[in-house]
């Protein structure tokens, strides 16, 4: 699910990523150590999450709502953000890419958004060059 940003949140966004997330990160495993802490200070667990896209690692499918309950430990989120979720009397890992929050708060929704438009950059440099 693409989101348009007007070039005040873009700006906004980067800014945020930059200073507070990425900073001082000289390779991809400090970029995920520094997302790590940024999503797990600002997302307020437990929350509502719904599917928007389907995943092969993954069960959901798109509309399936579901309970995040927390974080996975550190080293597994070391190629990607995932979310801890019950489903069905189960509780397991998630992409956060795969889930938008349903009903949250500020921070929360900010914070996946942040993580959303992050994965998303190298799509949005592409479509630019065409």
């Amino acid at each position: 699910m693409k989101h348009h940003y007007t070039e005040e949140e873009r700006s906004e966004r980067d800014e945020r990523i930059a200073m507070e997330i990425v900073v001082d990160s000289y390779d991809e495993e400090e970029q995920m150590l520094g997302w790590q802490a940024y999503l797990s200070q600002k997302l307020h667990f437990p929350f509502t999450a719904r599917c928007i896209e389907q995943r092969a690692i993954s069960p959901l499918k798109v509309g399936d709502e579901v309970e995040a309950v927390g974080m996975p430990l550190d080293e597994e989120c070391v190629s990607g953000m995932f979310v801890l979720i019950k489903w069905q009397g189960i509780q397991f890992g998630v992409p956060l890419i795969q889930l938008e929050g349903v009903k949250v708060d500020k921070k929360t929704q900010q914070a996946i958004e942040d993580w959303h438009y992050w994965v998303n950059q190298d799509d949005d440099e592409e479509e630019e060059e065409f």
